[in-house]
């Protein structure tokens, strides 16, 4: 995973040098001081691709995990006229490789990314009928001066783009590195893609499911969904550097520890899988982390951190994460620093439990859900949503110490599966239905009932969810909380709506996050990138978004 940074003329021609800070600097130097202030995203290398007459730069900041000696970006097409910079990975690159060899006859990429190049030149637009991935892509073609713009369906890599005082456009990994420039900007959506001149970018949506429009019918069958689970995270184990899991003893990130361990003893029996789990001490989630990491036989780390010491980051942790959402702020300090140390230990990529809680309905608030279709509407909202919380989250806080983060359980292909099951198999909570199903009306019944077997011990497997900021330690929200509270005095928070008309902060502990990101980023347009995390107030549920607020909350030792 990686920075990517793009101008592009808005006519097509050179962008003549500009004052900036009170000199002169070119293209060249604006693109990389810009991309500059993303650069924790790849400390491995930067590359610079600049097409003056063109009036276009295109800039790569790489860590490096697959191809690592052969995978410098940008990537150009072998007659020099298509030029790449991609973030993300391309969990199929092989399966494509071999299909473009038997066309071309010799075929060996230089990273996973290089099959866009060759992609776009057979398929054009239409290449994303043939990769698998996270990913976020700047295409420019240089004899057309096309550009193609695009992001992976459910938003795990970010991206954004803006457009200068000039009517150039910009596109970066991180809205950091065009507020500065950008009056115009925003966050760009999941499975949407831009083509076009600079002048002209044309929208358009390449993913679309009958999901997404429609109520599914389809019983669930559990053989089915542990087979594509267990696809998924084989494919996401394509790595050539040191790599280890998340554990919070939650059955998502545990789930994917154990078949990552089993898929990789099929060829090393011996394999010993790094784990880390991160709390205050005598945390809930330590408990249920050592149950699962005995029980795989893991290499186990588990951080113990201080409130003080976590608290200290409130200002870095919005910058890193480019947002003021309450719940997502909660739950990146601890995770910051789990990534500082597990960075510091030489792991480059780390695996994650993200997704499962969207795709099957585990946030506890959805025991209020009124009815199964209604409970489908908003599984399809929290997965069009993910991109601006829990795929933020994990992203922008591991890559801000060079640590790669992937995610199974968005693996498209589990995604679609899931996500086209029967609400009715899904929805948690006392719902008349088969006498053998009663067991399994926790939340994500279905996902522990497909892996009831050798794959985690019942107390972890069948124990309620625990949002990470909470299992992290009771004592957490309840301090940051406080804190942020006392920065704000009534008088402040009375003229909320008036200083933000914008998200205007519920509770004094969101308005004082809201004024760190406005000193950080400046401008409405900034503001609007952000999308809040909050239940169903409509379903009765507190708008405190801790998992604790809820009812059906039990109390974990």
């Amino acid at each position: 995973m990686c920075g990517i940074f793009a101008i592009f003329s808005k006519n097509g021609e050179p962008i003549a040098p500009r004052v900036f800070h009170g000199s002169m600097h070119t293209l060249r130097e604006i693109g990389y001081r810009q991309s500059g202030k993303q650069r924790h995203r790849g400390p491995d290398d930067t590359g610079v691709k600049v097409l003056p007459d063109h009036g276009v730069v295109l800039i790569h900041e790489r860590l490096s995990v697959i191809c690592v000696k052969s995978g410098h970006q940008p990537l150009v097409s072998e007659n020099g006229d298509v030029l790449l910079v991609a973030n993300g990975e391309i969990y199929n690159y092989l399966e494509q490789s071999a299909e473009i060899a038997k066309k071309r006859g010799h075929y060996k990429p230089k990273s996973d990314c290089n099959v866009i190049v060759e992609l776009y030149e057979e398929y054009g637009e239409q290449l994303f009928d043939y990769i698998t991935g996270m990913f976020a892509f700047v295409l420019y073609d240089k004899r057309t001066k096309n550009i193609l713009i695009a992001r992976d369906p459910f938003g795990i890599i970010p991206l954004y783009i803006g457009e200068d005082s000039d009517g150039n456009v910009w596109v970066s990994s991180e809205m950091k590195c065009l507020v500065e420039f950008c009056p115009n900007l925003e966050l760009f959506k999941p499975g949407e893609l831009r083509v076009g001149p600079a002048n002209n970018l044309q929208r358009k949506k390449y993913f679309k499911e009958e999901w997404i429009e429609h109520i599914p019918t389809q019983q669930v069958d559990l053989t089915i969904l542990r087979s594509k689970l267990e696809t998924a995270v084989r494919s996401h184990l394509q790595c050539d550097v040191p790599f280890g899991a998340l554990l919070s003893g939650g059955v998502d990130s545990s789930l994917i520890a154990s078949i990552a361990t089993k898929l990789r003893r099929e060829s090393v029996p011996t394999f010993r899988l790094k784990t880390f789990s991160v709390g205050l001490r005598n945390a809930p989630d330590f408990k249920a982390a050592k149950l699962v990491s005995d029980y795989i036989n893991s290499d186990h780390t588990e951080i113990v951190f201080e409130i003080d010491d976590a608290l200290d980051g409130i200002r870095d942790i919005i910058y890193h994460l480019e947002t003021y959402d309450v719940t997502t702020v909660r739950c990146s300090l601890p995770m910051l620093l789990l990534a500082r140390y597990i960075k510091s230990t030489g792991i480059k990529m780390i695996l994650s439990g993200e997704g499962a809680d969207e795709i099957f309905g585990g946030y506890l608030y959805f025991f209020k859900a009124p009815s199964p279709v209604e409970f489908h509407k908003e599984l399809v909202k929290r997965v069009e949503l993910i991109n601006v919380s829990d795929c933020l989250r994990a992203n922008k806080v591991t890559m801000a110490k060079g640590l790669e983060l992937r995610v199974p359980f968005l693996d498209t292909a589990f995604v679609n599966y899931v996500m086209s099951v029967r609400p009715e198999d899904k929805i948690p909570g006392n719902l008349n239905c088969l006498d053998n199903m009663q067991k399994y009306r926790i939340e994500k019944h279905i996902l522990r009932a497909a892996f009831a077997n050798n794959y985690l011990p019942d107390e972890v497997l069948w124990r309620q969810k625990e949002q990470f900021s909470d299992g992290v330690g009771y004592d957490w929200i309840d301090s940051i909380r406080r804190v942020a509270t006392s920065h704000i005095s009534d008088e402040q928070f009375a003229t909320a709506a008036l200083r933000f008309p914008i998200n205007t902060p519920t509770t004094k502990e969101a308005y004082y996050y809201r004024t760190i990101f406005e000193e950080l980023f400046p401008g409405t347009a900034a503001a609007q990138t952000v999308t809040r995390w909050v239940p169903r107030l409509d379903w009765g549920c507190p708008e405190d978004p801790s998992g604790r607020a809820q009812a059906v909350h039990q109390v974990h030792q």
